[in-house]
């Protein structure tokens, strides 16, 4: 005997399924910009380090770094017939919570520029000379370690120290 299959209960055939293009796609533009993103991120990052900090680590002299001092303002040197500057830097402490322990920016400078003991660390720039470069202002430098123990900043932003005085109450 034969057993019959009441219709509409027939089995469908198995069939494989292809992966939609669209799902691939993006999967593939999704990765592809994942690691341009970290590329860049790489290759961009720079390192934060007080004068102190650069001294001890030599290992990150041959990367993109940012640091940061107060200038000594008898130390700049405008080379004649270019537009090279030199300078030097001495350490201020990194931590917001210090400088604040120590009475502020202004009084930090101050202390950093005229301690006797402080390491100077000579900065090379090339460009016009900023108004804001004098004594006791705060210079922050982007650029990297020379073998010769300078730092040579391909970028100078400068914060002038009266800036952080108080203005005097009425």
């Amino acid at each position: 005997m034969v057993e019959e299959v009441p219709k509409g209960n027939t089995p469908k055939p198995l069939t494989k399924t292809k992966p939609n293009k669209f799902i691939i796609g993006g999967l593939l533009i999704f990765v592809a910009t994942s690691i341009l993103v970290a590329i860049s991120i790489k290759g961009n990052a720079q390192y934060y380090l007080t004068i102190d900090e650069l001294r001890v680590s030599p290992e990150k002299w041959n990367q993109n770094l940012r640091i940061s001092g107060v200038v000594l303002g008898d130390t700049i040197r405008l080379v004649p017939g270019s537009d090279e500057i030199t300078f030097q830097v001495v350490n201020i402490p990194g931590d917001m919570n210090t400088i604040e322990a120590m009475g502020g920016i202004a009084a930090v400078l101050h202390q950093a520029a005229t301690d006797p003991k402080a390491m100077p660390l000579t900065i090379i720039y090339h460009g016009v000379k900023p108004d804001l470069l004098k004594d006791e202002a705060q210079a922050i430098m982007t650029g990297r370690m020379q073998p010769d123990g300078t730092f040579l900043a391909g970028e100078l932003l400068l914060k002038c120290p009266s800036k952080y005085q108080e203005a005097p109450l009425n």
